[in-house]
């Protein structure tokens, strides 16, 4: 996979190096840790450098590639990954390059369910990698992974539309934070396994090898994201 930069100003924006000239408005969602988590081999352990420095404009660039002739800082993201989506389809660099299409969507849906913005990509990237036609082997769809039951409870009529489908998920991940008391970590555990699997573990992560991994992978990279977001 090509380097890439995130580059801030009064409005974010995300810039392929491989694509000098243009910049997209965008959150930072191409960011350096979601590189490391495409680049990665299944089950590995990704340990990616961040540079950055500021030009001479005093723009703050962020690069998993060493700026030439810049004094610039270093740290690390260091991340467990699986190298494939929940849906189970390989993470697509190409999709995760054009994520910041859906920024407005997300922004929306979160506003409404009363969610971070940065929680709902960092599902998204685990879920589907950004890929609106996913479908898992379990009949879970599109962006946020739906179940048909749980599209339908949301009023979604297309779970393929990216913008019912997050919204849905936002607003189900919303009614599981209230569920189980705002405890994130179960109520990410309910989205991948169900709030009766949560209850009947005890009010527990359930023991699954999935559950187990899934919800560590999306706090990692919501962590990363909301850092970056702060800087």
């Amino acid at each position: 996979m090509t380097g890439f930069k995130v580059c801030f100003g009064r409005v974010p924006y995300a810039r392929a190096v491989g694509d000098p000239n243009r910049c997209h408005r965008a959150f930072p969602i191409a960011l350096l840790a979601l590189a490391a988590l495409v680049a990665a081999a299944p089950g590995a352990h990704a340990r990616g450098r961040i540079y950055t420095y500021v030009d001479a404009a005093g723009v703050p660039h962020f690069s998993d590639i060493p700026p030439n002739g810049r004094p610039y800082s270093i740290s690390i993201v260091q991340l467990h990954l699986t190298g494939r989506t929940e849906s189970g389809a390989a993470y697509d660099p190409a999709l995760l390059a054009r994520a910041s299409r859906y920024d407005p969507l997300i922004d929306r849906a979160a506003a409404q369910a009363a969610v971070e913005p940065a929680l709902l990509r960092a599902m998204i990237v685990v879920e589907s990698g950004f890929n609106a036609s996913a479908v898992s082997s379990k009949g879970a769809i599109g962006l946020m992974q739906l179940m048909p039951q749980t599209a339908r409870r949301y009023g979604v009529t297309n779970p393929f539309d990216p913008g019912q489908n997050v919204r849905a998920g936002a607003l189900y991940l919303r009614d599981l934070l209230h569920r189980f008391g705002n405890h994130l970590r179960l109520a990410l555990a309910a989205y991948n396994a169900g709030g009766d699997a949560v209850e009947r573990s005890g009010w527990r992560i359930p023991p699954f090898q999935e559950t187990e991994a899934y919800v560590p992978k999306v706090l990692r990279i919501y962590r990363i994201l909301s850092r970056m977001r702060a800087t």
